[in-house]
């Protein structure tokens, strides 16, 4: 069964936390030089794929006692919220080109690229403390993989219209906002459990 309001909170605090990074960067700079839908494929099947492990992660991290599992995702939170506020500004990174334009060379180009950038990213570090947090792999993997792909849709088609209508500043700013009140709710569930 799945719960919405698990999935809701998941697809907010990972769609705000993915906005800003990098791969949101390198989804606008693919999407700009190649057809969209070819770019968004292969970008879709690699967060799939982080998703997939990050649950899974998560999951296994049910088996430890409650209050752990909250006191260990507290944490992390925490930690999250302090990466999204000390982060500097990225550049867009070096994209190489396939030799042609057909739909395995491009959404190769845009898998291989999302799968090596974002292996241990902050979001799929979210994804499992959210995973053991809620202990519904299911929910929480739905509103992952669909903040993931949100997110690429928006680099790949509109991120630069996005940019310029909203601060980069300040979706990194709510993201952390979010992360911090998740790290908190963690550890005082922790100490209070």
């Amino acid at each position: 069964m799945i719960s919405f309001s698990v999935m809701a909170l998941v697809f907010g605090v990972v769609f705000l936390a993915e906005l800003p990074d990098k791969t949101a960067l390198a989804g606008l700079v693919l999407g700009t030089r190649y057809r969209a839908s070819y770019v968004f494929a292969g970008v879709a099947a690699a967060f799939a794929v982080h998703v997939a492990l990050a649950v899974a992660a998560g999951s296994v991290l049910t088996l430890l006692p409650q209050q752990i599992v909250h006191a260990v995702t507290g944490v992390l939170f925490l930690g999250g919220a302090a990466v999204l506020l000390m982060k500097k500004g990225e550049d867009e990174e070096e994209v190489r080109e396939p030799a042609n334009q057909g739909f395995w060379k491009v959404s190769g180009v845009g898998f291989m690229l999302i799968l090596i950038a974002e292996f241990g990213d902050l979001t799929q570090i979210m994804t499992a403390n959210l995973a053991a947090r809620y202990d519904d792999p299911l929910s929480v993997g739905l509103g992952a993989v669909l903040a993931l792909w949100a997110v690429a849709g928006l680099g790949i088609v509109g991120g630069k219209a996005l940019m310029k209508r909203v601060p980069l500043s300040l979706i990194t700013k709510v993201a952390a906002l979010l992360m911090l009140g998740l790290g908190i709710w963690s550890l005082y569930e922790a100490v209070a459990g």
